[in-house]
């Protein structure tokens, strides 16, 4: 196996056996490497270096393929990327008692149970917990009619057109913008240096 296989399964194993790589993590990597990238931009474009400038091009292109790939993926895979999330929110309510910030979250969304109120059924032992009835019912008897993965789901595609929006506006197009501007100053510089020598 090569060097770059192995590298690739050892990061594979992290990410998904252990929470070394976790969200937050992950975001000051993407940071860090946002930060250097742009640095490479600037300092190629400022001392006129046509590596520091290629090497910005490519690694602003490989983030860019990166993005339009995992929107792909994401796209191809809702499907199982749903029953992902309604697996993990049934082994959330597993621990619903036990976790009192995943107890406040269950009872910030006015839903009962995953797919329906009989969901934590399995969990209490046939009984509803206090976030599935209005506040001040206990016990619950009848829970809200709306299960909580139709609720979130719902909230989430709301509010997915104005990430997009975001997404669109103030990252794609000037990653784009960027790499057609450093292309041109990169052939800019390379005619010049031809024209000189």
């Amino acid at each position: 196996m090569s060097v770059s296989r192995r590298c690739l399964c050892c990061v594979k194993y992290l990410i998904v056996n252990h929470t070394i790589l976790g969200s937050a993590n992950l975001l000051l990597v993407a940071g860090g490497i946002t930060m250097v990238t742009g640095f490479l931009g600037c300092l190629g474009a400022l001392k006129e270096q046509r590596c520091l400038l290629f090497m910005f091009f490519v690694i602003l292109l490989l983030l860019v393929l990166t993005e339009v790939a995992l929107a792909l993926v994401l796209h191809i895979f809702h499907d199982k990327l749903d029953s992902k999330a309604q697996d993990e929110l049934k082994e959330g309510m597993k621990i619903y008692n036990s976790e009192p910030g995943l107890k406040k979250s269950w009872d910030n969304f006015k839903c009962c149970g995953v797919t329906n109120k009989t969901d934590w059924y399995e969990v209490l032992n046939g009984t509803l917990p206090s976030s599935c009835c209005s506040v001040g019912a206990d016990p619950c008897v009848d829970g809200w009619s709306e299960p909580c993965y139709q609720k979130a789901r719902q909230w989430l595609l709301d509010n997915i057109p104005s990430v997009l929006v975001f997404d669109l506006s103030l990252l794609f197009f000037p990653q784009i913008l960027a790499l057609v501007f450093s292309m041109l100053m990169y052939c800019q510089i390379l005619c010049a240096e031809k024209y000189l020598d």
